[in-house]
């Protein structure tokens, strides 16, 4: 399954989340074997746990989360940045949101050193940086409605859903596979789940500041932006039965 939009886009353009983006591509074509094939900047600048608790390679807490290990993580983090980014930014403004999406990433990789701090795997990606955009638009939006394709072989369909339930179930996967792999999974399952969590930490007080509940009933749980008018997609959309 893959989100591929929201329905409440937000109004203004959304600069910060495209520029990590652009920067995440760039540095990805800048180290992919079959492009730029710099790898020593891969490996220099990726996250070395057992290098952090001996209190050498720190700078790879930051340095990590914008380089990738093959064209699907990429592709698979960026589509969820590009869904999720837009309405965080406008919500926190863009020196705000760049600060939560690094503390994000921070938080994450941090987590993932108190699990295995002696794991000499080097660990990259965007992923627990975009846990935690995940986590603060469950938040503030719990019931945006996210169109979700969803395939199997030949079948594919949109269902669309509310963030709760795709932003839930994911967050309940990476908890399962963490119990079920730990030490011996080539994901960093505990990166997802602490940056997630960070997430959510960091927008408590604004929910709390926005009213809470009563933030929820005012917008339903929805971003407050009016409805996106998509075109018609030929691909089939399977409605919920009331």
């Amino acid at each position: 399954m893959f989100p591929i939009r929201d329905h409440n886009p937000s109004l203004g353009t959304p600069w910060v989340t495209w520029s990590l983006i652009a920067l995440n591509c760039l540095l990805y074509l800048l180290t992919a074997p079959w492009a730029g094939d710099m790898r020593m900047l891969w490996l220099e600048n990726a996250l070395w746990p057992v290098a952090v608790t001996q209190g050498v390679a720190l700078h790879g807490l930051v340095t990590h989360m914008f380089l990738h290990a093959g064209l699907v993580h990429l592709a698979g983090n960026m589509l969820f940045l590009w869904v999720f980014g837009d309405n965080l930014e406008e919500r926190l403004g863009r020196l705000g949101f760049l600060a939560f999406y690094l503390a994000c990433g921070l938080a994450a990789a941090l987590a993932q050193i108190a699990s295995a701090p002696r794991l000499q795997m080097p660990m990259v990606g965007a992923s627990g940086a975009v846990a935690g955009v995940m986590g603060g638009y469950l938040l503030l939006y719990p019931r945006a409605r996210i169109d979700v394709l969803f395939f199997f072989v030949i079948f594919f369909k949109i269902w669309p859903v509310p963030a709760w339930l795709l932003l839930g179930l994911w967050f309940v996967l990476q908890v399962l596979n963490e119990l079920g792999a730990g030490d011996a999974s080539a994901v960093a399952h505990m990166a997802h789940i602490g940056g997630f969590v960070a997430g959510v930490a960091l927008i408590v007080p604004l929910w709390l500041r926005l009213g809470g509940r009563d933030y929820w009933a005012r917008t339903h749980g929805h971003p407050p932006f009016p409805a996106a008018q998509f075109p018609r997609s030929p691909i089939p959309t399977v409605r919920r039965r009331r």
